[in-house]
């Protein structure tokens, strides 16, 4: 299965008995829109909301940190998500969330995932069909498997850190004036900057007007801007663990498998009074 499947393509893939369509809208705190809301009111037909705030580790004072393989396989399952299914995964949001939830789903070890190029922005442009009714799916069986590879901790960043990047390119989606520390984060109690030695890839950018993905040399051309070498391994940051997925699902469209993200991300890096910040461009 492609990681990009077209509008076109998932229409007429509608109906398919593997087929499950996840719909991942996220919203930052204090954006005065309700995600859960909008997908009852339209959603692609067939679509299950897929929650990252809720399928998260809610032992975990930070935002939607991965939960436990248990979790994840319980909340799959009641979603009539199982193992086989292909899943094509989008979003409504400006932050891309669907990037997030194809990168739990990778993480935990589904197989067949792909992001609706365009999301539900670029289908509702082209007059495709919206549904207001409930979905029900019979409970699927989904096995999951934490991949301890795709996923950094604070203590690892900060090796990184230490060791002068080690080789490895520490990649932060937030937008610059974040980045650079000239605005404060939208989540109270956190310092301003980035972490030293990162390279600032807005996910913005990532995208076309009509929000296709930049694929090819317009893509490679984003990290180019940013200063990233593609040929070193990659760890990429955000603010709290979602638009990190941007970056990363960028790169693996460019074939590039050697990239982890950062869960805790500023959220957890910020709030830290021990960890370095530094401040201005890259």
């Amino acid at each position: 299965m492609d990681l990009l499947v077209s509008t076109s393509w998932l229409e007429a893939e509608l109906g398919a008995p593997d087929l499950r369509v996840i719909d991942a809208t996220l919203f930052l705190p204090g954006s005065g829109r309700d995600a859960r809301a909008e997908y009852a009111a339209a959603h692609i037909p067939g679509a299950v909301f897929f929650d990252i705030h809720e399928i998260a580790d809610e032992t975990s004072a930070l935002p939607h940190m991965l939960p436990s393989e248990h979790k994840f396989a319980s909340r799959m399952q009641s979603l009539g998500l199982g193992d086989g299914n292909r899943f094509v995964v989008y979003d409504n949001s400006p932050l891309h969330s669907a990037a997030r939830a194809w990168w739990m789903l990778k993480s935990f070890g589904a197989h067949y995932v792909a992001l609706l190029d365009g999301g539900l922005q670029k289908w509702r442009a082209e007059g495709r069909q919206l549904s207001g009714a409930p979905e029900h799916h019979r409970h699927g069986h989904f096995t999951a498997f934490l991949d301890r590879n795709a996923v950094v901790d604070k203590a690892q960043v900060r090796a990184l850190v230490e060791a002068g990047g080690g080789g490895t390119e520490i990649v932060d989606a937030r937008p610059a004036t974040r980045f650079a520390g000239g605005e404060a984060e939208p989540r109270a109690g956190l310092e301003a900057g980035h972490i030293p030695g990162a390279r600032n890839a807005p996910q913005s950018e990532f995208f076309n007007a009509d929000n296709s993905w930049k694929l090819g040399d317009e893509l490679r051309a984003v990290f180019d801007a940013a200063g990233v070498d593609l040929g070193k391994p990659m760890v990429t940051s955000c603010g709290s663990g979602v638009t990190a997925a941007v970056p990363l699902f960028g790169a693996r469209l460019l074939g590039k498998t050697d990239v982890r993200l950062y869960d805790g991300s500023w959220t957890e890096w910020g709030a830290d009074p021990e960890t370095p910040k530094a401040k201005g461009a890259a």
